[in-house]
């Protein structure tokens, strides 16, 4: 694989400085695949930012943005409302289940939770309760904006400010490869359980459905409908972040339809407006926004965005539920998953991988060391198809659009990827 070696001014985020000026620069994309600078097109295993959802290039999507640019632009939330937000909030109350019917819209994932923040500990001040604790998971990843990392133990995410209320993290009682057990599941739910009892009533648990860039991690069947009752028992509002899981990537609409609960609130981004421009949203229950109509000062909610509910964004929005209906990508997520699972249990014999996990198109192939990792993730690259490699686990998260022919690329181009780096070791 060839690299980009001309300086540039771009500050990348994420990125450390001295490898930026020789890392790949993509410059085209169409359908499931992106080109690079000096022309080698390869299959994007990354889905962009794990967002590209209904693939690069959609017609669809591309005339939904040139038409409302066309008629309206956007305009400011706070004076005016418009067509493109209005539908898009009752298009979500329809999708979601329960009372999940009030939704602000904002531009991203970290935004989301902010605003998810902020809702839930005015909720309870709106009810004349005293309570701000926060609990989640060590290996959570909620976004890098202020409040987001607070919630985030991770080393590369972890804040160096101290937070403005109450955090408790919960560890993985288990490894990744062992957290699918039932043994892991009575031992996850008794952390959570110990973490509500042991101090003030909490305003809420935030959790996602499947840890992201906490190691993917995929919880037993069953985890969030317990921790549901959990929630319930100690009148806890549980918030889901389905910023990377929701709009398919799990093999259903949202991560949390796999246990068939109802949260409180849910955060959303990424695969709402098919990475095509920066939207997300926060969805709460009609209970919970009816308190901010007699809150004190009552000014509803005190938070937003120039952009937020861009129009042009949210006409975007409206039509990538039309594509995932009519082309049926919830569906083909579930199926390609597990094409792509079944296809990955002949790396168990490999010394070189540890485990293999995922649901729907969202796949980890975990290596014996980082190391490992990154010498894989390289040899797929050069195979013709991206992966993104963090602290020893290649995600493999591609388009829901991927056609069985392209599984079988992946597929092969994995298999070509570890046999090469088991041969390199001698």
């Amino acid at each position: 694989m060839q690299k980009s070696t001309a300086p540039s001014s771009l500050w990348r985020p994420w990125t450390p400085i001295t490898q930026q000026a020789h890392s790949l620069r993509i410059v085209e994309a169409k359908g499931n695949r992106v080109r690079d600078a000096e022309g080698n097109w390869y299959l994007d295993g990354i889905s962009g930012v794990l967002n590209a959802s209904c693939g690069h290039g959609h017609p669809r999507l591309i005339e939904a943005a040139t038409r409302q640019l066309e008629q309206l632009v956007h305009y400011d939330p706070m004076v005016s409302s418009h067509d493109p937000a209005e539908t898009l909030a009752s298009r979500l109350a329809e999708t979601l289940p329960g009372e999940l019917n009030e939704t602000v819209l904002l531009n991203s994932g970290s935004e989301a939770t902010e605003a998810a923040l902020r809702i839930a500990l005015q909720f309870w001040r709106n009810k004349g309760e005293d309570r701000d604790r926060v609990i989640t998971f060590e290996a959570a990843y909620h976004g890098t904006t202020y409040l987001a990392q607070q919630l985030s133990g991770l080393p590369f995410t972890v804040s160096e400010w101290a937070p403005p209320f109450p955090i408790d993290h919960v560890s993985l009682p288990a490894s990744p490869r062992d957290m699918r057990t039932q043994e892991a599941a009575d031992a996850l739910i008794g952390l959570f359980a110990a973490a509500l009892e042991a101090g003030p009533p909490a305003a809420a648990v935030m959790v996602e459905p499947l840890l992201g860039l906490g190691g993917c991690v995929v919880f037993p069947e069953g985890f969030l409908a317990r921790l549901r009752q959990l929630c319930d028992q100690h009148g806890t509002l549980l918030i889901l972040d389905e910023v990377f899981c929701g709009f398919g990537r799990t093999g259903r609409m949202f991560g949390f339809d796999h246990d068939g609960i109802t949260p409180d609130i849910v955060t959303m981004s990424k695969g709402i407006s098919g990475g095509y421009l920066p939207l997300a949203a926060v969805t709460v229950t009609s209970s919970i926004k009816e308190t901010f109509v007699r809150e004190p000062i009552a000014q509803g909610l005190r938070y937003g965005h120039t952009t937020g509910g861009h129009a042009v964004a949210a006409a975007v929005g409206n039509t990538v539920l039309d594509v995932m209906a009519d082309e049926k990508l919830v569906e083909n997520s579930a199926a390609q998953g597990a094409a792509l699972l079944e296809g990955l249990g002949e790396l168990a014999s490999s010394p070189l991988v540890t485990d293999v996990r995922g649901l729907g198109l969202v796949v980890a192939i975990e290596a014996d060391s980082a190391e490992s990792g990154d010498a894989i993730a390289a040899a797929m690259a050069r195979a013709g198809v991206l992966a993104r490699h963090e602290r020893g686990v290649i995600r493999i998260a591609p388009p829901l659009t991927l056609t069985g022919a392209d599984t079988e690329e992946i597929l092969q181009a994995i298999g070509t990827a570890v046999d090469v780096t088991a041969a390199a070791r001698g």
